[in-house]
């Protein structure tokens, strides 16, 4: 175990074990009883697996990049494996790799599911669905910070309060991290319930959006959406995983602040007006904008949730966005805003220097001193042609189980990205659960690659291809 700083993880599986607790007291308190006996063995489990991990003796060396990335890498896998535990001794006769997929969909923030009714499960394993999203998006946080050292520099400014931890440091910081997510979860559960959405709905959608996760309450989305009001608030409310929730952090808890955060989210705002915009003034005159805006900055978070209609005009163009993503420290996926906001201006200003060779073109951030180097450049880019390649190779993947190549090719970029497969995107229906058993495994495999790209990329570029 000497690769794997383990101990780091057994915070994850007690807060696993927690949310068991939890969801027992739910369904006593509910008279929930047809699936209660599953949460006892995930409890038991995961506690147990926690104070074992907790109890290993570590090397006394700080740990290397590729022992913090090797422990990310086996929290991705080991504990959706936990966490599929009662989904798979649940009454709803899943196989193992079915329970593992719906458990790793949600880990992930992916939202596929494995349920084609969602009526027919009973509430106390619909929020052991949610529970499981926003495990994962609290375990991405942590994931960050325990992997600051892949950053590039000029990322790396942001997370500098972050640096001089020390260990007992860290635990405290980790500890308002998680108080500030829960917090953070409890005022969206509040809001949505002012706007008139019953608690049960409120509290699983409060834990998808915190996590920028897909799975829902129900069916579809409409049935709980009823006003426009409605509509217009869970819209803004999915910012929240647009944006970075360590800004949130460094205004409260941090006396030394950080302004590198707010300059990325003015980046962010500025994107956002300006793809609203566009929207508003090109697309609103045969769309209901309200719903536009909903799978927009639905798109923009990476959750994907929609409303049901027909905008087949406009099905790449939220894909686009998709792809583009968030801030680079929130729980949305994607290739990130400044990511590609930094590849188009430094392009530019590559193209303008052979016109004009004289002239020096700053490859820096609007509204900020921060710069970003030739080293992270060729990094990005690196990103994106492995993102194109694993996009390729899913797509022939996925063409090889009966799907047209339209929807192959969408659903591969969802996987990447993170997002749910709503009717936002065009693809036609069809059911997971019926998908070949190595289609599900490669599915699993990379929706966890594309949760983690950001933080095992740059660690492989890095010393493979750059060397400094």
């Amino acid at each position: 175990m000497s690769l794997f700083r383990v101990k780091y993880l057994s915070f994850f599986f007690i807060i696993i074990s927690f949310f068991s607790f939890l969801n027992i007291l739910y369904s006593y308190y509910f008279n929930l009883y047809l699936n209660l006996n599953n949460y006892y063995f995930s409890l038991v489990i995961s506690g147990l697996i926690g104070f074992i991990f907790y109890k290993l003796k570590t090397s006394p060396k700080k740990p290397s990049i590729y022992e913090k990335i090797l422990t990310v890498l086996l929290g991705y896998f080991l504990m959706p494996l936990i966490l599929a535990v009662p989904l798979y001794l649940s009454v709803y006769n899943l196989s193992f790799l079915s329970a593992y997929f719906e458990s790793v969909s949600g880990f992930t923030s992916t939202g596929f599911t494995i349920f084609e009714n969602i009526k027919h499960i009973d509430q106390g394993l619909i929020l052991w669905r949610s529970s499981i999203q926003w495990i994962g998006g609290l375990y991405f946080l942590y994931s960050i910070i325990f992997l600051i050292d892949i950053y590039d520099e000029s990322l790396k400014k942001s997370l500098t309060n972050f640096l001089s931890f020390n260990t007992s440091e860290t635990l405290k910081q980790s500890i308002k991290i998680f108080l500030l997510y829960s917090s953070l979860t409890i005022i969206i559960f509040i809001i949505l319930n002012i706007f008139g959405i019953r608690s049960f709905n409120s509290l699983n959608l409060a834990m998808t959006i915190i996590s920028s996760g897909g799975f829902l309450p129900v069916n579809n989305i409409s049935s709980i959406l009823i006003y426009n009001s409605q509509v217009i608030i869970f819209s803004l409310l999915m910012l929240v995983s647009f944006f970075s929730i360590f800004f949130t952090y460094n205004l409260i808890f941090l006396r030394n602040k950080n302004l590198n955060f707010f300059y990325e989210d003015i980046h962010l705002f500025l994107y956002l007006i300006a793809v609203v915009s566009i929207f508003f003034v090109f697309f609103s005159y045969d769309n209901n904008f309200i719903y536009s805006f909903l799978s927009l900055v639905s798109s923009i978070s990476n959750m994907g949730i929609s409303l049901d209609m027909t905008q087949s005009n406009l099905n790449f163009i939220y894909l686009i966005l998709v792809i583009i993503g968030g801030s680079f420290f929130s729980t949305s996926s994607g290739l990130r805003f400044l990511k590609i906001y930094s590849l188009t201006k430094y392009s530019i200003n590559q193209i303008l220097s052979f016109s004009r060779p004289k002239n020096v073109f700053m490859n820096k951030l609007v509204f900020s001193k921060i710069n970003f180097d030739t080293k992270d450049i060729n990094k990005y880019f690196l990103t994106v042609l492995i993102f194109v390649i694993s996009l390729f190779s899913l797509t022939i993947i996925l063409s090889f189980n009966n799907l047209e190549f339209e929807n192959a090719f969408k659903l591969a970029v969802l996987t990447l990205m993170n997002t749910v497969n709503s009717s936002a995107y065009g693809i036609a229906e069809f059911s997971f659960q019926n998908l070949h058993f190595l289609t599900k495994y490669f599915l699993i495999l990379f929706m966890i690659i594309g949760r983690v790209e950001l933080l095992t990329l740059l660690l492989i570029t890095k010393k493979f291809i750059f060397k400094y």
